[in-house]
């Protein structure tokens, strides 16, 4: 069959992401593409009568459960049609091709680079029928691949992935392995696809990346860094709220604060990763910070926007991690009042540094002290929820969750549930907020939109 015979046309193609938002990202991109040449994107369903002619698993390795879960959606895949083209990319089949292309009913293998030819290896592999790895080593990559979302779904939250890649090595992470040197995408290109979001009714844009605070920062000399970004964002006259992914700490810059206080449609919110609060366990994990650092970059920030939510992420039962580490660790988090903590018990990824350390911590006492820091961290959620109560807040509605109650995020990115007769979805509004006997911090019935 030749080339021009070849085609997408009709094809069902369904997709399963694990993993990160920008996963999320680059599938919806590659969906896009292959719509482009004709396919037609239906749900990863197990019924059936649904069944694709195209599967493609965007794979997680984080940890070591997160390539569990990959294999397991890869054979799930190939149980529910045989015959159909299994396309496996992103982290997992970056690091371990090898592995991925020893499940039976593979047939196409990519890591995280040229995603964009997607259409053109499924023509192709429709006419050889040959298992092919397009796999590539990262070391020396250094261009941005330009992935472009125009679609929104119809959600009122669109994000925008504008930088990929990490050079920080951290002990206990595999990321730098499988997403290679930092990349930046053109601000053009950002602006682009945020008028193009926008004119479809999207509110709100969250720029994301597996290091966004390291957007422009590569060392080929990139031109553009993440505060001149946030500016020209912000001077776009459709977009009504930006926010922004996980950033680490070095990201807050003077360039940084000032932008913070100048643009008014970012969101008083940022999740910067913590990853403990004992500095023993910080420097065996290899972080470029302290908590006296960190402790101040949160201050400034506060000064700034006095009612900012800051999230965390906390890595409990690290390699060495004392009785006494932890303690600092669990004071820490509760002195810096986050409004929201992700907890997680640490998980020794193959790889890594930190699997072969010595020290390793018995899975009783990281549950155990999963479990503590998480109540903890359910303290901590409320506790700044309340501070709201009786206060105004901006919420972006985003879903109805039924009997005309409507459920947002407001700019400081607490839940708030609202109930309402005319449909809410996709308004923001300025609204007075009561806790019911619940815990759930509900909207007044007095609106004000803005």
């Amino acid at each position: 069959m030749s080339k021009q015979q070849t085609s997408l046309f009709g094809k069902k193609v369904a997709h399963i992401t694990l993993g990160c938002k920008v996963n999320m990202y680059d599938t919806q991109a590659m969906a896009e593409i292959l719509k482009s040449h004709g396919a037609h994107v239906i749900e990863f369903s197990e019924r059936m009568s649904e069944t694709a002619d195209i599967y493609i698993i965007n794979t997680c390795t984080v940890t070591n459960s997160g390539d569990k879960k990959s294999r397991q959606a890869i054979r799930k895949a190939v149980k529910l049609n045989p015959k159909a083209v299994i396309v496996v990319c992103g982290c997992y089949s970056q690091v371990a091709p090898e592995g991925v292309s020893l499940i039976e009913g593979v047939d196409i293998i990519l890591g995280t680079k040229d995603r964009m030819k997607i259409a053109q290896f499924i023509i192709e592999h429709l006419e050889g029928k040959e298992q092919k790895n397009f796999v590539k080593d990262l070391t020396d990559e250094f261009e941005f691949e330009e992935l472009n979302i125009s679609e929104s779904g119809g959600n009122t939250r669109a994000y925008i992935k504008i930088q990929d890649g990490c050079e920080n090595f951290c002990a206990y992470c595999i990321i730098p392995y499988a997403r290679g040197p930092i990349r930046s995408r053109a601000k053009e290109s950002i602006l682009a696809e945020a008028k193009r979001l926008a004119a479809e009714g999207v509110k709100e844009i969250v720029l994301a990346g597996i290091n966004v605070g390291n957007y422009g920062k590569e060392k080929n000399k990139f031109g553009s860094n993440l505060s001149e970004v946030l500016y020209e964002l912000n001077n776009l006259v459709d977009i009504e709220r930006i926010r922004l992914g996980s950033i680490e700490p070095d990201a807050v810059s003077d360039k940084f604060l000032e932008a913070f206080r100048d643009c008014h449609k970012l969101c008083d919110h940022l999740h910067i990763s913590l990853q403990s609060g004992s500095d023993n366990t910080l420097k065996a994990m290899g972080r470029h910070y302290d908590t006296k650092s960190y402790k101040s970059i949160v201050e400034n920030l506060r000064k700034i926007r006095p009612n900012i939510g800051i999230t965390t992420d906390i890595i409990v039962g690290f390699p060495g991690e004392s009785d006494a580490d932890f303690m600092d660790s669990y004071n820490f988090v509760e002195h810096m009042e986050f409004s929201k903590v992700h907890v997680f018990p640490y998980s020794a990824k193959v790889g890594t540094k930190a699997a072969l350390m010595d020290g390793q911590i018995p899975a009783t006492v990281k549950s155990n002290r999963a479990k503590t820091m998480g109540i903890l961290a359910e303290e901590l959620s409320e506790k700044f929820a309340r501070k709201f109560e009786h206060a105004k807040l901006r919420v972006l509605f985003e879903q109805q969750m039924g009997n005309n109650v409507f459920e947002g995020h407001s700019s400081n990115y607490i839940v708030v549930r609202h109930y309402s007769e005319l449909d809410l979805t996709n308004r923001i509004l300025e609204l007075t907020c009561v806790y019911d006997a619940e815990g759930r911090l509900l909207g007044s019935k007095n609106l004000t939109k803005l």
